[in-house]
């Protein structure tokens, strides 16, 4: 079958349920920003916190400034705000620890002053059989106990691709979660291009998830009364979100997802949105660049604010709310891991992308959150992986 076929047969088809909910409550079409390279920054300057971690994903910040950080290989870490050695937290699970699986994000509960949860995601299984898990634990000194797995991804797939596995606490107390589409060419499931789940409601591959702090579903995510609808879908048509950011001056969600070979996106989200993969794509595929589709756009899906035509790889998002960067407040932070730099992105009060300048950070940028203090820190994803502090310039 074709490409344009296969499109074809997607849009009218596998949509099933709930295709038209973005055309329907969607912002209003606008060009995205067609980005390639960028002008570098010079006006910060960057401190090395820490060293030695390998392979570093996620990192969160305690009440009393310690930070937990994730290595793929399944170890997680606190790292004193003061002086100390970095600790490892026993209680871990197993996780399945190759290609792009392992331990990944690392969240902590609003309220972990009373309650002391902590939520991680991790890949699950085997090669032939994994999948993507949301867990929590309670963090009691330097051990997790009462762990329990609170969600996990419905169907199994094969490989080593595409967990996703970013969270994010909204304004409600309700956890969101990105999940990857599964794999690229020739991953199958049951007969079909694994991307495909992506466009299927009933799949929770290519989504971002909502769910309550227990792993329920809240009663008012977009799809809660639609038949053959997973419950938890808050969003869908995505390749692989690894950057989730909240503007809390506005309350928009923003993602960064790797596209394939060139067309990583910048999208503003929305709860019942369809962000179209794998219909509407700038990207092609890594075999022989063969089209994935011949649509950049469709009406019934929301463009992406920024698609980046120079592979970024986008992985973690920031957005900026403190006072040390003072002309930051509201910009977007998207790291790179194979652009090793970070692309700073300003923003107008209707999200529309103004302005993008580069960062260079020199390794593959895994994470990037504002820290407590103010500041930009960032995780680069190396076997000596580092904590950097990024500053203003003097």
């Amino acid at each position: 079958m074709t490409n344009r076929i296969w499109t074809a047969t997607l849009v009218a088809t596998v949509l099933g349920v709930g295709a038209s909910y973005a055309a329907a409550t969607g912002p209003a079409k606008a060009e995205p920003l067609i980005s390639r390279d960028a002008e570098k920054t010079t006006d910060v300057q960057m401190t090395t916190i820490a060293d030695g971690l390998e392979h570093p994903w996620g990192m969160a910040w305690l009440p009393d400034g310690n930070i937990l950080i994730t290595e793929r290989d399944g170890r997680l870490l606190l790292l004193p705000a003061g002086a100390g050695d970095r600790q490892v937290i026993s209680g871990t699970p197993d996780v399945f620890a190759s290609g792009q699986g392992g331990l990944m994000d690392v969240a902590v509960h609003p309220d972990f002053a009373e309650n002391q949860f902590v939520y991680l995601t991790y890949a699950h299984g085997s090669r032939n059989a994994n999948k993507t898990r949301i867990a929590r634990a309670v963090l009691s000194e330097t051990a997790l106990t009462d762990f329990q797995v609170i969600a996990e991804v419905a169907e199994s797939k094969s490989g080593t691709q595409h967990f996703g596995s970013r969270l994010l606490w909204m304004p409600d107390g309700t956890l969101l979660v990105s999940i990857g589409d599964g794999g690229n060419p020739p991953v199958r499931l049951e007969g079909e291009l694994i991307r495909l789940r992506a466009q299927s409601l009933s799949s929770h591959l290519g989504k971002v998830l909502r769910i309550n702090d227990d792993g329920s579903i809240p009663a008012d995510n977009p799809f809660v009364d639609t038949s053959g609808a997973s419950p938890a879908v808050w969003s869908y048509g995505h390749r692989n979100i690894q950057g989730l950011a909240l503007n809390t001056a506005t309350g928009d969600v923003w993602a960064n997802e790797h596209g394939a070979l060139r067309g990583d996106e910048l999208n503003r989200l929305q709860a019942g949105g369809n962000f179209g993969w794998p219909a509407v794509t700038y990207s092609r595929d890594y075999r022989g660049a063969t089209e994935i589709s011949p649509h950049t756009s469709l009406p019934d899906m929301i463009d992406p604010a920024v698609v980046w035509m120079q592979t970024q790889s986008p992985s973690g998002l920031a957005i900026y709310n403190g006072t040390r960067f003072a002309d930051w407040q509201g910009d977007l932070f998207s790291g790179g891991l194979k652009s090793r730099e970070i692309r700073h992105i300003e923003v107008d009060a209707e999200g529309k992308v103004v302005e993008e300048r580069g960062i260079e950070i020199g390794d593959r940028v895994r994470d990037v959150r504002e820290g407590p203090d103010g500041f930009l820190y960032v995780l680069t994803d190396e076997i000596n992986g580092r904590l950097l502090r990024l500053e203003p310039a003097e």
